[in-house]
Order: C-alpha cells, then sequence, then structure tokens
C-alpha cells in the first residue's frame, strides 16, 4: 500500500537530503534529541525501529544505547545521509531500509520500540501508519512519536495552506487530541505527553526544502503582515535582529503497548540500501 503522496515525499526530501541537518535549522536540535532519549527507558538489549527516519538522526542518537536500530524511510538520498553519518560516528548498530510507513516490512511484534519524529504531518491519515508501528511494536514497548501541533482550529486551515505552500508534501498538522485518541483506542497508556516550543528561521526554513522566490515571498509577506497586527496564520511570527522568525510546537508522546496476546506473523520483506 503506497502513500497517496508518495512521489511529493520522495521529491521534496530527495532536495532537502544534504542540508536536512544544518546547524542554522532546529529540526535536529542536538539538545532535544538528547532531551528525547533521556525519556525513553532504553535497554542494552532492545531492538528499535525509527519509522520515516529521513536521515536518521533519532536513530542515530539512540543507537549507542541499545542492541540495534532500523531505520525505515520512503526516500534512499535521505537514508544515504543517515548512513554516511552513522560511519562517520563509528556505529555499526544499525541498519537502513527503503520503506513507508503504511507498510512496515516487518513481522509482528519484533520491536522493543518504535519511533517516529516529524512524520505525521506528511501522512495522508493517521490511522495506518500508527497502526502498522503499533503492529510491528512488542507488548510492554514503546511507542514514541514527535511532530508538530496543529495551530488553534480557527487557523489550521492557513496555517497548513502555508505549510504546502512551501512542500507540497506536508499533509495537515494535527492536534494533541487527536494523536491521544489514537493511543487510546489501541489500548496505550501515555506516560508522557509534553510540547516544546522551537523558534526557526523564515529564511531557513524556506531555504530547506528550495522554496520557488515567488512562492517565498508570498509566505514572507503574509507573516510580515501578521508582525504588523494584519491576519494570523498560526505561526505566530516575530523579528529576531530584522529576521522573520516563527514558532512551531512540537509535541512529544510516549506511549506504553498494553499486554495482549500476539498475532499471526506475517514474513518480512527484504529492502536494504
Amino acid at each position: 500500500m503506497n502513500p497517496k503522496n508518495l512521489t511529493e515525499v520522495q521529491k521534496s526530501f530527495t532536495a532537502q537530503a544534504r542540508n536536512f541537518e544544518n546547524r542554522n535549522m532546529n529540526f535536529s536540535k542536538q539538545e532535544y534529541l538528547d532531551y528525547t532519549v533521556q525519556c525513553m527507558q532504553l535497554g542494552p538489549g532492545d531492538c528499535v525501529l525509527e519509522a520515516a527516519a529521513g536521515t536518521c538522526a533519532c536513530g542515530r542518537s539512540v543507537a549507542p544505547f541499545v542492541q540495534s536500530v532500523v531505520c525505515l524511510d520512503a526516500t534512499p538520498a535521505m537514508l544515504e545521509v543517515g548512513k554516511e553519518k552513522a560511519a562517520k560516528s563509528g556505529i555499526t548498530n544499525m541498519q537502513f531500509i527503503k520503506g513507508h510507513v503504511e507498510e512496515i516490512p516487518f513481522e509482528n511484534q519484533h520491536f522493543d520500540i518504535v519511533l517516529t519524529r516529524l512524520a505525521f504531518h506528511h501522512f495522508t491519515n493517521m490511522e495506518r501508519p500508527f497502526s502498522e508501528m503499533n503492529r510491528v511494536l512488542k507488548s510492554g514497548g514503546q511507542l514514541v512519536i514527535i511532530d508538530m501541533e496543529a495551530a488553534e482550529e480557527a487557523l489550521r486551515d492557513i496555517e497548513d495552506s502555508i505549510e504546502t505552500m512551501r512542500d507540497p508534501s506536508h499533509e495537515k498538522n494535527r492536534s494533541q487530541d487527536e494523536f491521544l485518541a489514537l493511543y487510546e483506542k489501541h489500548g496505550y497508556i501515555v506516560t508522557k505527553q509534553e510540547a516544546t516550543i522551537i523558534p526557526v528561521s523564515l529564511a531557513g526554513w524556506l531555504a530547506l526544502t528550495n522554496t520557488p522566490d515567488n512562492v517565498g515571498k508570498e509566505i514572507e509577506s503574509l507573516m510580515k503582515a501578521e508582525i504588523q497586527n494584519g491576519n494570523p496564520t498560526g505561526f505566530r511570527p516575530y523579528l529576531q535582529n530584522d529576521e522573520i522568525y516563527f514558532e512551531q510546537r512540537w509535541v512529544l508522546f510516549i506511549g506504553k503497548k498494553c499486554r495482549c496476546k500476539s498475532r499471526t506473523k506475517i514474513p518480512a520483506i527484504s529492502g536494504a540500501v
């Protein structure tokens, strides 16, 4: 089952791959990655899946503390960057596999921990990816989700439209309640739920996706208008040293999968890069 927006996702992230961990951006900010690792209960025997892994920043942060990490992503260029960075860091317990979260190529209850970061806003629906991550997670395991939180209801449409102008692979941001509903539906105990404000440079954000100049200027004008008391965009922009910044709210959820009887296993599918 290929995602409906697979072509857009691969096109967007192939373009972003080499600069995705640029120090001028906060998407891979080490302090936040370290904090996420601290929040998880990692063990030396754990097998971990990073789903929709991108350049595998989370997976590389987790790898020193566990037995093995599998990074699954639909865009080979992103995986190659992650693979190169892991090799430079001397990390040897990682596997990099091309695939998508809507059809994870592993058997039921294979992993002790499944995590995904900044991926759900690219999914056309939430249920299928969550169900697949749940399927491959062992009973008693942890399902960790980090993503951007949607703006208040009245501003969600304009926020998503600007996100899509900048990156056509964006689908929609979701609320904390929407994530909690999935955890509840699948019988998880949520052990952590919190939001963190991440400051983002507008110029860096647009450069990462190679946004066309005309589109970038349109987005910039919308944010300038809001700063000057115009219509709100959901981004909460502000000036810092004469440069436009805005706020993203990242939400972190950690859920423990309730123990239950295992289901029929399906065979694993090869796809290593």
